[in-house]
């Protein structure tokens, strides 16, 4: 007994002096800032360029000859290695998605995909993994999923010039969700995901910021996401009216979350791009 009451009383003293605690609060994202972007030209997503720079993405990005192919909207992008994802949809009716990659000299290649059997036409995001050779989306509504495709180029199992872009597999979520606008790699088994949802009813946050973990980095293979949602995203504006959670960002090299909120009504001109550091 004495010795169980000194191992205990050496333990309590241990905590005491700041010793890691098993009951030691997890580091929180911290909101650091707030800029404003025009919402045409960066209304729909951002990414983070290698040299601190960052790429917008809104309706007036869409390049002519795209939009005469009927691809009439561009989602939240991605930069993996000096290219540059985006992700593309067309009309209601259409039979397919598009993803295109621009190389660092400028180069442009288009990548389609074939809708699956019950696959939503939406096309809200891309988001490459960290070891650049898997492209994740994502569909709107209530979903239970995330697509896996392998990233055009940069996976040697696509073509080189664009084409045709199967499915590769699916995370499974633990948890549904809805309305995801964006998500972004912040390691090889995390994501975070904006969520456009307001209601209240599959989070307790209106607007939730979401992260997805993985049980192990992708690998092309069906795998399981746990989800759980971090935090509401601000929705804070001098106009009233309904406000839109849109693209997410990660910036690895300076460990900064960048999410996009477009407010109501005249206010919708210029999006609101919070930043947020862990704490």
């Amino acid at each position: 007994m004495r010795r169980q009451l000194i191992t205990l009383a050496a333990l309590l003293g241990a905590l005491t002096l700041g010793a890691p605690s098993a009951w030691a609060a997890e580091p929180q994202w911290v909101r650091t800032g707030t800029s404003y972007t025009d919402t045409l030209g960066g209304g729909q997503g951002l990414a983070s360029r290698a040299d601190g720079s960052v790429l917008y993405r809104g309706l007036l990005d869409i390049p002519l000859d795209l939009r005469v192919a009927g691809w009439n909207h561009v989602g939240d992008p991605d930069v993996a290695r000096g290219y540059v994802f985006d992700a593309y949809q067309g009309a209601d009716t259409a039979t397919s998605k598009m993803y295109e990659v621009t190389t660092p000299s400028g180069q442009r290649y288009d990548y389609v995909h074939r809708l699956n059997p019950g696959e939503k036409v939406n096309n809200s995001f891309a988001t490459v993994s960290p070891d650049g050779q898997w492209l994740v989306s994502g569909e709107w509504g209530d979903q239970n999923r995330l697509q896996v495709f392998p990233a055009p180029l940069l996976n040697p199992s696509t073509p080189r010039q664009g084409g045709d872009l199967p499915e590769a597999g699916q995370i499974t979520l633990d948890k549904p969700v809805r309305d995801i606008q964006g998500c972004d790699f912040v390691t090889d088994t995390r994501l975070l995901c904006s969520s456009d949802d307001a209601s209240g009813t599959l989070f307790p946050q209106s607007r939730p910021l979401l992260q997805v973990d993985l049980p192990h980095s992708l690998d092309g293979q069906p795998v399981t996401g746990t989800v759980k949602s971090l935090l509401g995203l601000p929705q804070t504006s001098v106009c009233t009216g309904t406000f839109e959670a849109e693209g997410v960002d990660y910036e690895a090299q300076s460990g900064t979350l960048r999410a996009e909120v477009i407010p109501p009504g005249v206010c919708a001109v210029a999006t609101t791009v919070y930043s947020y550091r862990l704490q």
